[in-house]
């Protein structure tokens, strides 16, 4: 006996309620499908069917059969599908949504070398900082920033989504360099609005990796973690238009590295309180390349979130530069 013949054969005369149908579904005699039956029959030792003049009726033998031949045939089918791709050339259009700030600085910049690695793939971008809901939008990737809600999406984290408090020289000339957390009270901070929890949480950084840094740190105390009250009178929905009024001498702002980095390297921005993780929420956030749950993941979806996975790198190339600019020099 065909075994796997006969078991698809099963499936779909469940489905049927009839030999005769699944026989014409199938392109086979019906006295095969009748067969097969027979023969799975005999080997499990019990009836799969009731026959009566509505049709087959599954006996709870078959239907418990059924439950778990459905899971068997669709892994092997699933492994076939994943097998035979490997030597699938990634094509078709992808269409990927992304945040627009994030989309100018980290995805755009990297699609020429993407394209001419996949001739194949056609790019539509969508660039919003909206939510689209991607099975009506027709999405096949989305790139989000922060924490991901619970949803029923797949999501493959990229890079850290690791935020700094920084400001301009001018402003911390003027209204001084908050040395703790708790100073920042004292200070204008710049601010999303709408914000559930008008807080920002502090948790002391990892340990430096310098030799000398790391024994000057063994000898202080650890810190304690710190929530941090918010005031100011500027808020703003758009984290580049926060960047700005930063730069601007406006106030204090939490920033994320990938926004922040440029201007920090200009020294536009100041970067304080670096022995802390700063954080909007408790929990952590990260770049994910989110898409729709399915069995098997496309060619073209695979080859754009390996791509960028590589690209961004571990850590993500725009706080390897910052770290490398900020290592001290061993040069006497």
């Amino acid at each position: 006996m065909d075994y796997f013949a006969a078991v698809r054969a099963f499936i779909r005369a469940a489905e049927l309620q009839s030999f005769s149908k699944t026989a014409g579904d199938l392109a086979v005699k019906t006295s095969t499908v009748s067969r097969y039956i027979s023969e799975l029959e005999k080997d499990l030792g019990i009836a799969l069917f009731n026959r009566s003049t509505r049709g087959l009726v599954l006996t709870e033998g078959g239907r418990l059969f059924r439950e778990h031949a459905l899971v068997a045939v669709q892994a092997l089918e699933d492994a076939r599908e994943v097998t035979s791709s490997l030597n699938r050339t990634p094509q078709g259009v992808l269409r990927v949504t992304t945040p627009p700030a994030f989309g100018r600085r980290h995805i755009a910049p990297h699609l020429p070398a993407f394209l001419a690695r996949f001739p194949g793939i056609d790019l539509d971008i969508v660039s919003t900082d909206e939510t689209l809901n991607m099975i009506d939008a027709g999405i096949d990737v989305a790139i989000r920033t922060g924490v991901l809600p619970d949803s029923s999406l797949m999501a493959r984290r990229l890079a850290p989504h690791r935020r700094i408090v920084c400001g301009s020289p001018a402003y911390f000339a003027r209204s001084g360099v908050p040395r703790a957390p708790a100073d920042l009270m004292a200070h204008e901070t710049l601010r999303l609005p709408l914000v559930p929890d008008d807080k920002w949480f502090f948790t002391p950084a990892a340990a430096p990796t310098d030799e000398h840094a790391a024994h000057e740190q063994a000898d202080k105390p650890a810190p304690e973690p710190a929530l941090v009250e918010l005031h100011g009178r500027l808020r703003a929905d758009d984290a580049e238009a926060v960047l700005a009024l930063a730069v601007a001498g406006c106030g204090v702002a939490l920033l994320p590295t990938w926004l922040a980095a440029d201007d920090l390297r200009a020294a536009r921005l100041q970067h304080v309180l670096p022995e802390w993780e700063a954080r909007t929420g408790r929990a952590e956030p990260a770049v994910w390349a989110a898409y729709p749950p399915k069995k098997i993941v496309s060619s073209k979806v695979r080859a754009f979130v390996d791509f960028y996975a590589d690209t961004f790198g571990e850590p993500p190339y725009w706080d390897a530069e910052l770290a490398r600019e900020r290592a001290p020099s061993n040069t006497p």
